[in-house]
Order: C-alpha cells, then sequence, then structure tokens
C-alpha cells in the first residue's frame, strides 16, 4: 500500500547524498517533494501542513547544520515525524481488573469488522487469553452465520443466541453475553456490532446503546484502509457520535493509496492499535508506529521478523538443529532442509517476509513475482525421494533424478536445481554454526534474478575467464578494488542479499540508511 510514497521519498533523499551542506534552496526542494508524496498518498491535508511545518522547523535548525552528513539527518528527522503522526508509541490493549475484558467493535459495513473479531480473537488466544466472539450484527443477511464460521475456523467460542437476519434485540444479547462469559470463564468478550453503508443516526444510536449496555474497556474503529479521505470524515463521526478509544486498520494489503493510515491518528487523537494485512485469520498484528515508518522508508521491519520467528521457531528444534550443523555439513539432509522450509512457510507469505528486510524495496518486482508454491513443488520433491537420498543426495544420477521428476510432476532439471540449491544452503548454514557469519543466501525457490546453483556456476566459470591486466601495479590495483566491494557488500546488509543491481558483488546500501541504522 505505501510502495509509492517509499519510491517518492527515496527518490527525494536520493538528490540530497554528497551535499556538505543544505541551503535554504535545499530544504524548500526537499519540503515540496515530501509534499507531494503525501498528497499523492492521499495523506489529509491538514496532516501533510502540520508534518512539512516540523520537518522545514528542524531541517533549518542546529541538528541539520552541525552534522557531518545533512542528508542523513534530514531522513532521520522524516522518520521521527512520520512515528509522530502515526501515533507515536505503540498502544496495548487495556485489561479489566475484574474478567472480562470487554471489546466493543465499530465501523461501517464492509470495513472487515466479523472478519477481524475472528483474527483478533485469534491473536488474543495466541496470547494466552480465552476470548469469545459475540455476534450483535442481527441485521446484515448471513452476518451471525459468517461469524460462526469465522471463529470456528480462529479456534474460539462464539455466543450468538439469535439467528439475526433481521431477527433479535442486539443490545440484550451484547448483556447476556458478558453473564454468559463470566460463567464459561472466558475472560475477554470481543462483540461485533452492525454496521451502514454511511453514517446515519440509526447506526450511532444502536452503537451507543450497546455501548452503555456492556461498558467496553475498549471500543476499537474498524476502517478499511483503502477508502481514502473517506476514512478520516467516518472516523470523525465515529468519535462524536459513539467515541472509541483506538482505531483498526484493515486490507493493508491492498493497492490503494496509504493516506487514511498516516491521517486518523493525528486528525482523531486515537491510535491505531492493531492491523490486518491479509485474508488469513493468522494476517493481523499490533501496529507499531516506529516499525510502519521504517517500512516506509524502505528500512524494513527486522523486530516484526524477529518476532515472526520466535513465535514459529522452536528453540529445542533450534538448538538441536545447530548442533547437528556444528559437526559438519553432511549432517545436514533433505529431510532437515525441508522441516526448514516448512518452518519459514509457517511464519507466512515469503514475499512479505522478505519485504520486511531492509532495503528490499529496490527489489519489488522480483518479490511481488516471486511463486509461492515453489515451496509446495520443493517439497514434493523431496518427498518423492527414497530415504537413502534425502540422507546422501551426491547418490542422485540421472536415472534417479528422471524417477524423482516424474513422481513429482516437475522437470528432470527441477531435481538438478533443488539438489544444488540444497548443498549452497548445507555449506551456508554449516559456515554459520560453526562461527564464521553467513557468507550470503542460496537461491531462493521461485525468486527469479535471485541465483540458483547452476546460475552461481555459470557466473563463477565467467569471472574465472576474466583477462587481468599485465601491468603488475595495475593488477595488484584492480585486485585491492575488487577486495573492497565484496567488503562493502557483505557489511551493507547482514543477508548478503544483492538490491537493486545485476551484480551481487557490486551491492551496497547508500550511505546515510547505513549510518541512521547503526
Amino acid at each position: 500500500m505505501f510502495d509509492t510514497l517509499s519510491d517518492r521519498l527515496a527518490s527525494t533523499f536520493k538528490n540530497l547524498r554528497g551535499k556538505g551542506r543544505l541551503s535554504e534552496a535545499d530544504i524548500d526542494a526537499t519540503a515540496r517533494e515530501i509534499r507531494i508524496a503525501l498528497l499523492e498518498a492521499d495523506v489529509a491535508l491538514p496532516v501533510v501542513r502540520a508534518f512539512i511545518k516540523q520537518v522545514k522547523e528542524r531541517a533549518s535548525g542546529s541538528e541539520v547544520s552541525q552534522a557531518l552528513n545533512p542528508a542523513q539527518q534530514v531522513i532521520k528527522i522524516v522518520n521521527e515525524e512520520l512515528v509522530g503522526i502515526l501515533g507515536g508509541e505503540t498502544r496495548r490493549l487495556r485489561l479489566a481488573k475484574t474478567a472480562p475484558t470487554v471489546i466493543m467493535l465499530a465501523g461501517l459495513q464492509g470495513a472487515g469488522k466479523t472478519t477481524l473479531a475472528g483474527k483478533l480473537g485469534r491473536w488474543l488466544k495466541g496470547q494466552g487469553h480465552a476470548p469469545m466472539l459475540v455476534a450483535c450484527d442481527l441485521q446484515r443477511p448471513n452476518a451471525v452465520n459468517q461469524l460462526s464460521v469465522v471463529a470456528e475456523r480462529a479456534g474460539v467460542a462464539i455466543f450468538a443466541p439469535e439467528p439475526g437476519n433481521g431477527v433479535g434485540d442486539p443490545v440484550q444479547v451484547a448483556k447476556d453475553s458478558i453473564e454468559y462469559a463470566r460463567s464459561k470463564q472466558h475472560d475477554i468478550v470481543i462483540v461485533d456490532t452492525a454496521g451502514r453503508l454511511g453514517i446515519d443516526q440509526e447506526l450511532m444510536q444502536q452503537a451507543a446503546d450497546i455501548r452503555d449496555a456492556v461498558s467496553p474497556d475498549e471500543v476499537l474503529f474498524v476502517v478499511d484502509a483503502m477508502i481514502g479521505q473517506d476514512a478520516v470524515n467516518t472516523a470523525e463521526a465515529f468519535r462524536d457520535g459513539v467515541g472509541f478509544d483506538g482505531v483498526v486498520l484493515s486490507k493493508l494489503d491492498g493497492d490503494a493509496r496509504g493516506g487514511a493510515a498516516l491521517s486518523i491518528a493525528h486528525v482523531t487523537g486515537k491510535q491505531i492499535m492493531f492491523a490486518s494485512n491479509g485474508e488469513k485469520l493468522d494476517d493481523f498484528d499490533a501496529f507499531h508506529p516506529d516499525r510502519m515508518a521504517s517500512r516506509i522508508l524502505g528500512m524494513g521491519d527486522m523486530l516484526s521478523l524477529i518476532e515472526k520467528a520466535e513465535q514459529t521457531f522452536s528453540q529445542a528444534e533450534a538448538e538441536k538443529m545447530a548442533a547437528k550443523l556444528a559437526k559438519g555439513p553432511k549432517e545436514f539432509t533433505l529431510d532437515d532442509f525441508l522441516a526448514q522450509m516448512e518452518q519459514v512457510r509457517k511464519m507466512g507469505s515469503i514475499s512479505k517476509l522478505l519485504g520486511m528486510l531492509p532495503g528490499m524495496g529496490q527489489m519489488k518486482d522480483q518479490i511481488n513475482n516471486l511463486d509461492e508454491r515453489e515451496v509446495d513443488r520443493t517439497a514434493a520433491i523431496i518427498k518423492s525421494m527414497t530415504p537413502a537420498e534425502r540422507q546422501e543426495p551426491t547418490i542422485i544420477n540421472g536415472s534417479r533424478r528422471a524417477r524423482i521428476a516424474k513422481g513429482s510432476g516437475v522437470d528432470v532439471s527441477a531435481v538438478k536445481g533443488l539438489v544444488e540449491r540444497f548443498f549452497d544452503a548445507r555449506k551456508m548454514m554449516s559456515k554459520m554454526a560453526q562461527g564464521g557469519g553467513m557468507p550470503g543466501m542460496p537461491g531462493m525457490p521461485g525468486m527469479p534474478g535471485m541465483g540458483g546453483g547452476a546460475r552461481k556456476k555459470k557466473q563463477v566459470k565467467q569471472a574465472k575467464g576474466k583477462r587481468k591486466s599485465g601491468n603488475p601495479m595495475k593488477r595488484k590495483a584492480e585486485e585491492e578494488a575488487a577486495a573492497a566491494r565484496r567488503e562493502a557488500a557483505q557489511a551493507g546488509n547482514p543477508l548478503g542479499l544483492p538490491q537493486g543491481g545485476e551484480d551481487p558483488q557490486n551491492f551496497e546500501l547508500p550511505e546515510e540508511f547505513k549510518k541512521f541504522m547503526g
């Protein structure tokens, strides 16, 4: 959603590189470019004005004029101001001192309240709570049935005494749900309320009556991040008519301009608490303003990536694998390779995971073209092998490759490529386990341009055939320059990933990003 904004900001910062001092004209030009970028992203005009005013004031102050590199300081200022308009610090749910904690969802019809109730219930269950969903949307056709299906998929309880479709009193259902939750020992109640296609008095009155009946600890306003400027108007209407404590953004995975997300917290004074960025029930997490600002500026979101890994990977299994790799690369088998891939798959979409890495915005086209089904094909190939072949892939010859390819429904070249990628991964992981650091990333299945085993060999062969100068002085200078490029590429990115260049050896992060990220 923020791709266009990220690209415009990156282009603006690129123009600042190499400047020893920023003049008033430089600051005005930069502010103008940022203003255009924000307006094109559909950010509300009052928010843009306040943002640009703060950036210009700070950019003209002593913190920039005394900096060794003013461009780096401007990026730091923009990052901090983005965090500010996104709400500042992360806000957690307020839990009641005496259970159950009541969370009421409000918003327009189509914003995604019912699905989000299931996502929130699943997320809270993962936090160790026992949530229960309450069906108070008794007007929209099949809303109660939809919530029942969502609750079953999320693995949480539901209270739905009325069939809905215009039958039943939502206020009475909300009241009864509190006692029912106490009797069944549910510590959190999530009330799904009705919506309308637009703001009207009947909608506001019903939401206010439910609020008064259950006295919720949190009223969360659910807003579709794709509706642009109208999201701000709707949020203000709900704030004045019903009142809410926090905002939940849905459909952040859409391709609309994301200005609503950058405007709501600033305009309403209520923080964004959660964000939904996909159709699956686990595409949901707490909203962190600093991490979102970092993503917008193309610096990745390593903290969220680490949290996902901690939730998915078992510590005991990780230690067991590390001990196995420390013994030598041959201890790592194709069964282990498959297990690791399936663990990564559990973390979610591979393209989304790669998007959390710093600087991957320059590889957006490659990430978007990544074939998620390639992991399934890889699993099929490995499962078509015999136990002996998985333990020792070196025995896989031409006839074995043909048999494996036929069993898994792929070409023989796909089997050969998988085995070569496995050997690359085994060398890399063994070196990491023995304290050698991560030398690079082997070819990711389905990732065009990332390189597989065959391509890597071809590049090495070409490098060997390159002619060297006969002049000893010139040859020494060329070798030193090549060594410096390799060191710079490894220092610029802890994963050794190429970014925006055809040759991975020439890759290096921009200096301002490296200094800003420490």
